[in-house]
């Protein structure tokens, strides 16, 4: 039979696929590794269990222990899964800019996940790291693998990674392109070629705002680039980086999912950019391995989200809709604009109410659509409350039972604004130099947006 003897022996031998459409352009043989593959989804199941083993040897790591670490999310993962499997306590601190779907993975482990600020400096007490390095101390017997530092991190791909890209590529490939993120990837298995193949070209594939190919600022980008430099990475091994900005890595991925069928994070997107810039530099007989180190799955709010994805920059707004747009295609026989005078009597607005089956109207001063009559509203809602209370209020004159005036928007101005105004009451009015050209209400943008998304 072949079985399994846990889950952790799923780990790598992970494999390599041709990418043929987003590389077209390029003459060499642009090749994929799937690391989402591995149990965990990510690269980093390939150095949990090897931490793990290494700090049960030195006795650093007891059993019923605690394994504490700083991750931006991955590497926690392959810890989890390790940790599930031999009975360990886990606690991993985060950055705040994670996607949600990763946090909940972990907690899905039994792992406990402590949120700390992004746009702190790798000193600060707030900053993950040091979070991370305070509960260590604190919590009796604990072990923070710490995969910055730890050794094992690159020995891992040194291991299995690159073995397996050389006997996969039979020894032919030329350049190896890796994320940079603790280095240990990149690390550990260019090592490996480059003992084997010394003119390999390495390309570290680095996101712009990290520390590695420029200025440090804040990016988007999950799970790739530092701001500091880990012990894990040995850089005189890359021989070239590529800055890749967060719209290009964020469109990329999303490229190669739609594209490719692989649903893949945006630091698979920074990766693949970089690829095809040095393949297009590159003659046809050229063999490129790129790492696709995650899952898409652990993106699919953020990656995947157009509306994330606009809030950011990193996607063009669609078509802006004007609110006269959906004013204009306002079907029905009720008129653009039923109004309620203020003078007339109670009894008589809610005659108009039902004569044009509306549940709102505007009060006007005297009888015009210039902005300065409008003085209030009537809601059927409120007058059933009044009158039901004091039937007398029906003789009442409308001013004295009118609520605040319906909100105004102008005519040329974003649908968003109406949907914004339309959250505080049932009704708006569009007006156009001074004068109310009509109402809208959530039903009519309802109907609008309906419409819209079936032409």
């Amino acid at each position: 039979m072949e079985v399994l003897d846990t889950f952790l022996d799923a780990v790598g031998d992970t494999p390599l696929v041709r990418l043929r459409s987003v590389s077209r352009g390029v003459q060499p043989t642009v090749l994929a590794k799937l690391e989402m593959l591995n149990p965990g989804g990510s690269v980093k199941d390939r150095i949990g269990l090897r931490m793990i083993e290494a700090a049960e040897r030195d006795g650093r790591l007891q059993p019923g222990g605690t394994i504490v670490e700083p991750t931006s999310g991955n590497t926690g993962h392959g810890l989890a899964i390790a940790a599930a499997v031999r009975g360990y306590r886990c606690i991993f601190v985060m950055p705040d800019k994670m996607s949600q779907e990763k946090i909940s993975l972990l907690r899905a482990y039994g792992a406990e996940v402590v949120i700390c600020p992004t746009a702190v400096p790798p000193e600060s007490p707030e900053s993950y790291y040091r979070v991370a390095d305070r509960l260590t101390e604190e919590i009796p017997g604990a072990f923070q693998p710490n995969q910055y530092k730890n050794p094992e991190n690159p020995a891992a791909h040194y291991a299995t990674t690159g073995p397996e890209i050389w006997r996969q590529t039979d020894g032919r490939i030329d350049v190896f392109v890796a994320g940079v993120g603790t280095g240990g990837t990149i690390t550990g298995a260019a090592r490996f070629l480059k003992e084997r193949k010394p003119d390999v070209l390495i390309v570290g594939a680095d996101p712009e705002g990290s520390i590695y190919s420029g200025d440090v600022h804040p990016y988007l980008t999950e799970g790739i680039g530092e701001d500091f430099w880990p012990t894990t990475f040995d850089p005189g091994l890359v021989d070239r980086y590529v800055r890749v900005t967060d719209r290009d890595a964020f469109r990329m991925a999303r490229r190669i999912t739609r594209e490719e069928g692989i649903l893949v994070g945006s630091s698979s997107g920074t990766a693949v950019v970089a690829a095809l810039a040095v393949a297009s530099e590159l003659p046809e007989d050229a063999t490129i391995v790129v790492i696709l180190p995650d899952t898409g799955r652990n993106y699919l709010s953020k990656a995947y989200s157009d509306t994330w994805l606009i809030q950011y920059g990193l996607m063009e707004r669609p078509e802006m809709v004007r609110v006269e747009e959906v004013l204009t295609a306002k079907r029905g026989e009720v008129p653009p604009l039923v109004t309620v005078n203020a003078h007339d009597k109670v009894r008589q607005a809610i005659d108009v109410l039902q004569e044009f089956g509306i549940s709102q109207a505007p009060v006007v001063r005297e009888p015009g659509m210039d902005v300065a009559q409008f003085v209030g509203a009537v809601h059927e809602k409120a007058l059933l409350d009044r009158i039901f209370r004091d039937p007398d209020a029906l003789q009442a004159d409308v001013a004295e039972v009118m609520g605040p005036p319906i909100g105004m928007v102008e005519f040329d101005a974003p649908v968003e604004l109406a949907f914004e105004t339309l959250q505080q009451g049932p009704a708006v009015l569009v007006e156009k130099a001074g004068q109310v050209l009509g109402v809208l209400t959530r039903s009519d943008l309802l109907e609008f947006l309906a419409h819209r998304s079936r032409v």
